[in-house]
């Protein structure tokens, strides 16, 4: 599989779906040489690599309606919605143990987008550079305006690499990977439309001002990226994984029903998939 890449999609708790193609994937023994994800998409690959069957569930669903991972508590505490400190330490250190060892021996090269908060630029990380540091830009990767705080790491200021770079297709064309595997998040028919909340996170992105001055055109981005993807798509350099059915999970979901649905749609469609995305493995370059 070389020149094949898994480019993963964020979102939050709706990276549940990631998880269940993931983990379908660690089930047939399918672990592609080149990855690269942003937010909840970094967070998943991360279990997925270290070879931790049942992880992502335990850290995403059962966890998830715990108060100290996502609440308005944290918000009134820390005044961030996601308990961070939680979820990248508490959870991989004491709670539902990470395997360092394993994740760093992998052979696959994994890489994590950022998004500079001063110039606005995405900053890419690999495992091989980065290696064990790797949960502080993972850190980076998951943290929104108002839902999180920015992360000093690198002599730079870095938020969520969905920001800048919402699905890296072009990253990981540029490292070499002429072919492609992606993992979206939405159904099909989404489009992204420009924020509500547009005026309170300019507000908020004061102390960041190229972040709020991109925030407010981050519909157009991604829908062009959704573009792309497309006509990628339709020259055989992508296949894409995307939900068959519109489950409505929020970014910043509690429902535990809900999320299994999204994590078990995730594991029938790569289920449904599997023989198109072996034969789009084996076709030749």
């Amino acid at each position: 599989m070389e020149k094949i890449g898994l480019v993963l999609e964020g979102g939050g708790l709706r990276g549940v779906y990631t998880a269940g193609v993931l983990e379908y994937f660690m089930e047939k023994d399918l672990y592609f040489p080149y990855v690269i994800g942003v937010s909840a998409g970094a967070g998943m690959a991360a279990s997925y690599l270290s070879r931790q069957k049942g992880r992502n569930w335990k850290v995403n669903i059962e966890l998830a309606s715990d108060p100290r991972y996502v609440s308005f508590r944290n918000w009134i505490q820390k005044k961030e919605m996601f308990g961070m400190d939680f979820i990248f330490d508490d959870i991989p250190n004491k709670l539902v143990p990470f395997d360092y060892d394993a994740f760093l021996k992998a052979e696959e090269h994994f890489v994590i987008g950022t998004t500079d908060c001063d110039t606005g630029e995405p900053v890419y990380f690999s495992k091989t550079e980065h290696g064990e540091h790797m949960l502080t830009i993972m850190r980076a990767s998951s943290s929104l305006p108002f839902l999180a705080p920015s992360v000093e790491y690198n002599y730079r200021y870095l938020l969520d690499g969905g920001i800048i770079d919402p699905i890296p297709i072009r990253k990981a064309q540029a490292d070499g990977n002429t072919k492609n595997v992606v993992i979206m998040t939405k159904p099909p028919h989404y489009r992204k439309k420009r924020s509500k909340f547009i005026r309170i996170l300019k507000y908020i992105s004061k102390q960041h001002p190229k972040i709020g001055e991109i925030l407010q055109t981050r519909h157009e981005l991604y829908n062009e990226t959704l573009k792309y993807l497309q006509s990628e798509k339709e020259k055989g350099n992508v296949l894409i994984i995307q939900p068959s059915e519109d489950i409505s999970v929020g970014r910043m979901e509690r429902n535990q029903k809900k999320l299994i649905e999204l994590y078990e749609l995730g594991m029938r469609d790569a289920e449904r998939l599997y023989p198109g995305i072996q034969s789009f493995i084996s076709q030749k370059l």
